[in-house]
């Protein structure tokens, strides 16, 4: 009996370390998609909900680590550090991820987002658009070690 109750134990732990996300907990340094510059670290954390978020811990670029000026409601003149860009973003199964909404500090706007962690998780492929995905923007963040 005890063995049963060993193997099952050790079976419902592995479901359950199978259940965490990949991107859960995971750094990234941001990647601007037009000048191809690192940009800021953020890190992916799961929401009570089952969601992703993602926050600036680290602003990389001189000069811009003060606020978000053309950012609306709750994020007008928030600082970037602490700063939220990333919400609700869902798995979509194994590697892929989908149904977010990301925050562009630059132009305060906020898109929908979908991504893919790609070559062994190095990478993270994102996808930021309005309306439709084929009307959108770029961008693959590194894995920051």
């Amino acid at each position: 009996m005890k063995k049963i109750a060993l193997a099952l134990g050790l079976l419902g732990l592995t479901v359950l370390a199978n259940a965490a996300d990949p991107l859960n907990g995971s750094v990234w340094k941001t990647i601007d998609d037009k000048t191809k510059q690192p940009k800021a670290i953020v890190k992916f954390t799961e929401q009570k909900n089952g969601t992703l978020s993602a926050s600036i811990q680290q602003v990389l670029t001189p000069g811009e680590e003060k606020a978000c000026s053309k950012c609306e409601g709750p994020y007008h003149n928030k600082s970037l550090r602490g700063l939220k860009i990333v919400h609700g973003l869902k798995n979509a199964g194994g590697t892929s991820y989908e149904d977010g909404t990301i925050l562009d500090p630059a132009s305060g706007k906020t898109y929908r987002l979908k991504g893919q962690m790609t070559d062994g998780g190095k990478k993270l492929e994102l996808r930021g658009f309005i309306g439709i995905a084929a009307l959108g923007r770029n961008q693959t963040w590194i894995r920051a070690e």
